[in-house]
């Protein structure tokens, strides 16, 4: 089940995002991590699939800037599709805010790099610190398909 996450889903989707085998967050980047999801918590949506009980995946958009800010599936439930079902709701978060273009980071060589690339997303280069932007059209007919 996809639905809009509530407060009570905060620790489960901090476990989810912890979890993952890529993209691992570094101590360093922790307090701005928590920082952007507590603002997205009082002002966007993130938005979870949940089964067996529990959020199992997440995508969160950031509306001030344009950004997917996380897209993570717990490693138990990789596979299942989950990550493209969700994304089209973080994106259509960025276009009701009136993004034209959504735009993430991941690392270079990872599966979620192949995953983007896959799904349509373009490589527009590295940023300082080696991480690919991608970038994706935010058109209602684009979005479509997502």
């Amino acid at each position: 089940m996809i639905r809009k996450a509530t407060l009570d889903d905060r620790q489960r989707i901090t476990l989810v995002r912890n979890a993952v085998r890529e993209n691992r967050l570094s101590p360093g980047n922790e307090s701005k991590v928590s920082d952007t999801a507590r603002w997205i918590y009082d002002n966007g949506t993130f938005w979870v699939w949940e089964e067996d009980g529990a959020v199992q995946g997440f995508a969160v958009a950031d509306v001030r800037d344009g950004t997917v800010f996380g897209l993570f599936v717990h490693p138990d439930y990789e596979g299942r599709g989950i990550a493209q079902a969700l994304l089209p709701l973080a994106c259509e978060d960025l276009r009701a805010a009136g993004h034209r273009i959504a735009r993430l980071t991941t690392d270079p060589g990872t599966r979620a790099a192949r995953f983007y690339l896959r799904n349509g997303w373009i490589d527009t280069g590295a940023q300082e610190k080696g991480e690919i932007v991608f970038e994706k059209p935010l058109s209602p007919s684009q979005l479509a398909i997502l």
